[in-house]
């Protein structure tokens, strides 16, 4: 028997040391560097599959592809922020805050998807309490099998006998291997684990779909190496005080890391929305001031989403800039433009700004309808519920052209809108697709304070 060896890592980032250090050298994190023990058992474990083959050099041109099309997973939100369902052989990291819905989303998966043998694997929950779970969320007919296993050498014997087509985990903090002589969730063993499942994975070519615990900082809890062994990594967020669920793709080797699938909490589960612009647009009875719809894109798929906006006078002699889903360092750069090159004085107002729904959004198109959201509520005139924004705005005060500008007259169009504000180097192409929507190509910041309130 080998002699116990210990070392020490960072908890921040997963390096390894052989004797505490202060201060992390990769990460530059202070006080991370934890004891732990890493003795290797001499005789491999028996992980109950085969390697096919041995690894030989192959010619790029010489290797063969295989005409396996991707798993259809049954969740048109799912396959899209995967890229079109699962890649077989790949090894899918879902993360999120506790309570959020990850093993609910990947239960519904799992009872949900068709031809496919699934075996689900908990290390938390019992299989009474799956049951209970998969009831409240409707069992069909399907191939689910349920596993309550935290040691790896046996769950990879199980997988042996049964042969399924895809694996889910829940979760890989709780796993445990017989290499390594740590307590589950350690750095050492998280890293341990997600090996032997990402080689299982590679080598029977089965997806594998690991949930993943975060930090109170909202990482992912363990090695950074975690998220650099797997082949897509999918963060699923949402307000707990919204009914809401959005599943972004952080990383992804097999498509767009720039999708995102949107999901709403019921008590039978988590629906699929597949038009976000209804959950995003807030029916108003009345006219209010404050509020613009922005046409953005996000991925592949155009939205429409409102932008609400209040400005006040400064009441505790500092201005306040305060934003919601919204970059606050874009908002005073915006705020800037509007009192340098159009004279608008808002330098001694209070100023907040909220996109409705708990999205978050990046694209620069909502630059138009933030600046109109601001001048609306400014000069307390409403703007009209069926006009909606796409544009950028420059340090020069002009507004700027944006990519795919046909996708979004389209898609406002499809939603009843009666106009569309565009850059006027947008114009050829947004008339293109333009059948009964009216485009107002403006130039300045000028041009839409007239347009908008004469």
């Amino acid at each position: 028997m080998a002699k116990t060896r210990t070392a020490f890592f960072c908890s921040s980032c997963g390096a390894q040391s052989p004797k505490w250090i202060g201060k992390c050298s990769s990460c530059g994190e202070w006080n991370t560097y934890v004891e732990e023990v890493v003795q290797r058992a001499e005789t491999g474990v028996n992980t109950g599959f085969q390697v096919k083959k041995a690894s030989t050099p192959t010619l790029i041109t010489e290797v063969v592809l295989s005409g396996e099309n991707r798993i259809d997973t049954a969740n048109n939100e799912l396959n899209r922020v995967l890229g079109g369902g699962l890649v077989p052989g790949s090894v899918v990291l879902v993360g999120g805050e506790p309570g959020i819905g990850k093993s609910t989303l990947m239960l519904q998966v799992a009872l949900t998807i068709r031809n496919q043998k699934v075996l689900y694997v908990s290390g938390e929950e019992s299989e009474q309490q799956i049951r209970m779970r998969a009831e409240r969320l409707g069992m069909g007919r399907n191939e689910c099998y349920i596993l309550t296993e935290t040691a790896t050498n046996e769950i990879l014997g199980h997988i042996a006998k049964l042969n399924p087509g895809i694996v889910i985990i829940d979760s890989i903090q709780t796993l445990t291997s017989d290499n390594i002589d740590a307590s589950a969730g350690s750095i050492s063993q998280i890293r341990e684990t997600a090996s032997e499942l990402q080689r299982f994975a590679k080598t029977v070519n089965v997806p594998v779909i690991l949930i993943g615990h975060i930090t109170k900082e909202g990482t992912l809890a363990g090695p950074k190496l975690l998220e650099h062994m797997v082949d897509t990594v999918l963060q699923f967020e949402g307000d707990r005080n919204y009914g809401y669920r959005i599943l972004r793709s952080v990383k992804n080797r097999f498509g767009s890391t720039s999708e995102l699938g949107i999901y709403e909490m019921q008590s039978s589960g988590l629906r699929e929305v597949s038009n976000p612009s209804e959950i995003l647009i807030t029916q108003h009875e009345e006219p209010v001031s404050g509020t613009a719809v922005a046409a953005t894109i996000e991925g592949l798929r155009p939205m429409l989403i409102e932008t609400q906006a209040l400005v006040s006078s400064a009441a505790y002699g500092t201005p306040q800039r305060s934003c919601t889903g919204f970059d606050t360092r874009r908002l005073n750069m915006l705020l800037a433009v509007l009192e340098k090159r159009s004279g608008f004085k808002l330098g001694v107002k209070d100023v907040f700004l909220n996109i409705a729904g708990g999205l978050r959004v990046e694209d620069p198109a909502t630059d138009l309808a933030v600046v109109a959201a601001v001048l609306s509520s400014n000069i307390d005139i409403p703007i009209s519920s069926k006009t909606t924004f796409a544009a950028e705005v420059g340090l020069s005060g002009e507004i700027r052209p944006v990519t795919r500008v046909e996708q979004r007259v389209s898609e406002a169009e499809k939603l009843g809108f009666d106009a569309i504000m565009i850059s006027r180097l947008n114009l050829k192409a947004a008339k293109s697709v333009a059948k009964t929507i009216k485009v107002m190509p403006v130039s300045k910041i000028e041009d839409v304070f007239r347009l908008l309130f004469g």
